[in-house]
């Protein structure tokens, strides 16, 4: 229920921000030369602009219940069509560098704390910084520069080689290739969130009063980490986990921009600059949705390590 109570929120509040905001689609789609009142009331009447904003924002909510997202200003397509067709290309970008990001944040930040003050903790720590100050638009580019356009190992742009027509396993390795740039980027930006998170829960559970008595009770270093500390140590890095996986679901269309990713980036960036009301509207629930939908897996698994939360 909270899910839900939160979606149509998070949607009201983008609904009016897009409406407020400068720019009118009907100019768009009619061109700034024609100026036909008639042609412009017909268009309105067409796309439900001839209404207030309340009547527009119930009638919508209305068909979205029934998986109508309306029909794209700009491009004259079912919105769901649309964004069917460039949300996996984006789903892909997302869970692989967040699990990525989750699997190799974690393991440097428990090593550094297991062995703070050593070198590798001193570089860990040291890269961490200096990831976590980069934005990632320049990030991508960077590494465009680097392994694309100087030492030409990697493809800078699109999600596979459109010039190969690959099939099959070969396809695959396609996009996996195409993917290194993009998930590269996305995984380095996330890293420093996950090490910090990791290094400091793990140090402050080690420091607890039971730990200590389980080390005077002769209990096995190992034993002791693996049983006690890392299921304390891991609930704030599930925390972040969630907290990370909206903000890649929502913020990746930047990249995707930068690396030509054929997913839901161009997509927005067209709404946004058309003012294509139903796309955005579309893309923006979808996002809201999926956003919520992590967070309530998250709130599964934290009480799946925490027996406390379960009661």
């Amino acid at each position: 229920m909270t899910g839900l109570l939160t979606v149509v929120i998070v949607f009201a509040i983008n609904f009016v921000i897009i409406r407020l905001a400068p720019g009118d689609p009907i100019k768009t789609l009619m061109g700034k030369e024609n100026d036909d009142p008639v042609l412009r009331a017909a268009l309105e009447e067409k796309y439900g602009l001839d209404k207030s904003m309340p009547m527009q924002f119930v009638l919508y909510l209305k068909t979205a219940m029934t998986g109508d997202l309306g029909t794209s200003i700009i491009y004259n397509r079912p919105v769901i069509d649309m964004i069917a067709e460039k949300i996996f290309a984006t789903l892909l970008l997302v869970l692989s560098a967040a699990l990525l990001a989750l699997i190799i944040g974690t393991i440097m930040g428990i090593h550094a704390a297991r062995h703070e003050g050593s070198l590798v903790d001193v570089i860990f720590s040291g890269v961490a910084y200096v990831l976590n100050s980069m934005p990632s638009f320049w990030l991508g580019l960077m590494l465009i520069i680097i392994f694309a356009s100087r030492l030409k190992v990697l493809p800078s742009c699109g999600m596979t080689d459109t010039r190969a027509s690959y099939i099959g396993g070969k396809y695959v390795l396609d996009v996996l290739k195409h993917m290194i740039l993009p998930v590269g980027t996305l995984l380095l930006i996330q890293i420093p969130s996950y090490f910090r998170i990791a290094k400091s829960s793990v140090l402050q559970v080690s420091n607890e009063d039971f730990i200590t008595t389980l080390r005077a009770t002769g209990m096995g270093e190992r034993k002791i980490f693996n049983k006690y500390i890392f299921r304390n140590a891991i609930l704030p890095t599930i925390t972040i986990f969630g907290i990370s996986m909206a903000y890649l679901i929502t913020g990746v269309a930047l990249i995707e921009i930068v690396f030509a990713w054929p997913g839901t980036g161009r997509l927005v960036l067209t709404a946004i600059t058309q003012r294509d009301y139903p796309t955005l509207m579309g893309i923006y629930l979808i996002m809201s949705i999926s956003v919520a939908v992590v967070m309530i897996l998250v709130d599964i698994v934290y009480a799946l390590f925490d027996p406390r939360i379960r009661y």
